[in-house]
């Protein structure tokens, strides 16, 4: 019901529409260039998912949909192993609740496969490591663990969890290893890599039979610049230490409401050196320090870390939502969210608040579209008091689970779709084309992946992290070629001075940026603009 949108989703649909298109799924594009920001996983499945479905709308959420189903049932099973059915239905009704696991689970991202696959992981070492010595289990562990590292570089993290087991074995809590430990280690070896190897294999095997430049470049920069480089020192999404105090506040709602009784309780247990919560916590704490340390930071980098707190805090959760103080806490959540969402919708539809008009210049929303969103949020509020009504104080646990489910249906269903024109630049991109014609031509300089998907026609494009005044030297020539045929889509920051601004459109504004056709007529042949001040800037 929506086209992709930024800041991921379009580039990650680009990369797998051209594996299906050209048939080469070894490396991914982005245009003309390799894409070496992220492994080419993700884009595989996004890629079999087109293959099986025939309809881009669906193949890009649905990795991202079964990862998050995957997720919630690997958290119910780990928990029912651990403690009991009981407590796993709270395991598992903890992480449907948080605002960032549905966020995820409905964003066509790699970092819902990566969550999938660091709790598979976690599933099957701790089943090892806790309840029984089935060497498949440690062995399937780490082959997880390889194969989330080339989904997304970190997906080697929840072998982590072998520090605090080593804690936990020394005081004795833990089952020493058996008689045969040399050979799980070793295979646990070889089942990472083999992991790794699903990509990592057959893409230096590429680089050894055919020893090109530019897939050497590729590769360096993929295994060194975007990874250790962008942890050690990032030139992007540089963020203070405490970052991620402020996102577990707001996207883990409402777990995070929860840490005042949490946070005691699991001390408890820690202090008993109960097995299961120091791994589950110790591994979460690792997580939480490993991505602190970084200047580089991002709200889903530490997402990976959610189902194991959902699990640790699962057998408190009967006991703390007896508690009058949860409860209240809990409902004033609810309270909150449904009265914003109404608040916000009526003040807007009464003309005594004009943020409904400032969002519909802003992404140039139509009336319509803008009064079905106010509908919905009205909606999205009422039934929070029906809930409310409903379930009061005493089932509140009952209350968030439902209201969960209809936040997500609004926001799927009417939120995302009545935006999805504007931020997916799949309207500024149809305006473009009814100003050009069926029969002109299009080449776009300071581009983003958005508007490469959404151009619908064949188009020329001069690199996307070319500099844009060498971008424009190529786009000169190629315009200046047939100039009454051909049209150059340009960002506003990337105008050049030498251009004619008169007889160029502004053709709309999409995702924050103003966007111009400028015909070939406009650009005259000795046109060379210097370099542009934000050109990197706005690349990022």
């Amino acid at each position: 019901m929506r086209e992709p949108m930024p800041p991921d989703e379009p580039r990650f649909v680009l990369a797998a529409r051209d594996m299906v298109e050209s048939g080469h799924w070894l490396i991914p594009h982005r245009g003309q260039e390799f894409y070496a920001e992220k492994p080419a996983v993700f884009m595989w499945m996004q890629a079999a998912a087109y293959t099986l479905v025939r309809d881009w709308p669906v193949a890009f959420l649905l990795p991202s949909l079964l990862a998050g189903l995957a997720t919630l049932w690997l958290t119910w099973d780990l928990a029912r192993r651990l403690w009991s059915r009981r407590i796993a239905w709270h395991a598992a009704g903890a992480l449907w609740v948080c605002i960032q696991f549905g966020l995820q689970a409905k964003r066509g991202q790699i970092d819902m496969v990566l969550v999938a696959l660091t709790t598979l992981a976690l599933w099957a070492l701790l089943q090892y490591l806790l309840l029984a010595r089935s060497r498949w289990l440690l062995w399937l562990g780490a082959f997880a663990a390889g194969l989330g590292t080339v989904t997304k570089g970190v997906g080697f993290l929840p072998l982590l969890v072998l520090l605090p087991w080593i804690v936990v074995r020394r005081t004795g809590k833990a089952t020493p290893p058996g008689k045969a430990w040399v050979v799980d280690w070793i295979g646990t070896l070889l089942a990472f890599v083999a992991g790794t190897a699903v990509w990592l294999g057959p893409l230096l095997g590429t680089l050894a039979l055919n020893p090109d430049p530019a897939l050497e470049s590729y590769v360096h920069e993929l295994l060194f610049k975007q990874t250790g480089q962008r942890y050690l020192d990032p030139w992007m999404h540089v963020q203070p230490w405490w970052y991620y105090v402020q996102v577990v506040f707001t996207l883990w709602l409402p777990g995070a409401l929860l840490l005042p009784w949490l946070l005691p309780a699991w001390w408890r247990r820690l202090r008993r050196l109960d097995p299961r919560h120091v791994l589950l916590l110790g591994w979460a704490l690792l997580v939480l320090i490993f991505f602190s340390v970084s200047p580089g930071k991002r709200e889903v980098y530490i997402f990976p870390a959610l189902p194991a707190l959902c699990l640790a805090a699962a057998p408190l959760l009967p006991g703390l939502l007896r508690m009058r103080g949860v409860r209240s806490t809990l409902l004033a959540y609810l309270v909150a969210i449904a009265s914003t969402a109404m608040l916000a919708a009526l003040v807007a539809l009464a003309g005594w608040s004009d943020w409904a008009q400032r969002l519909a210049v802003q992404r140039e929303l139509s009336l319509p579209v803008v009064q079905r969103i106010l509908l919905w949020l009205l909606a999205l509020g009422a039934m929070g008091w029906v809930l409310i009504a409903a379930h009061r104080r005493h089932r509140i646990a009952r209350a968030l689970v439902l209201f969960s489910g209809w936040l997500w249906i609004v926001h799927g269903i009417g939120l995302m779709p009545a935006l999805s024109a504007s931020s997916s630049a799949q309207q500024v991109m149809q305006r473009a084309a009814e100003h050009i014609g069926q029969d002109a031509e299009l080449g776009l300089i300071g581009w983003r992946e958005q508007n490469l998907l959404q151009a619908r026609r064949p188009v020329v494009e001069f690199g996307y992290k070319t500099p844009w005044h060498e971008q424009w030297i190529d786009a000169r020539d190629w315009v200046r070629a047939a100039p009454d045929r051909r049209w150059l889509f340009v960002i506003e920051e990337a105008l050049a001075s030498c251009i004619d601004r008169h007889r160029s459109i502004r053709v709309g504004q999409s995702n924050r940026r103003v966007w111009w056709l400028v015909p070939g007529a406009a650009v005259p042949a000795d046109c060379t603009p210097p370099p542009f001040a934000q050109d990197g800037a706005v690349r990022e």
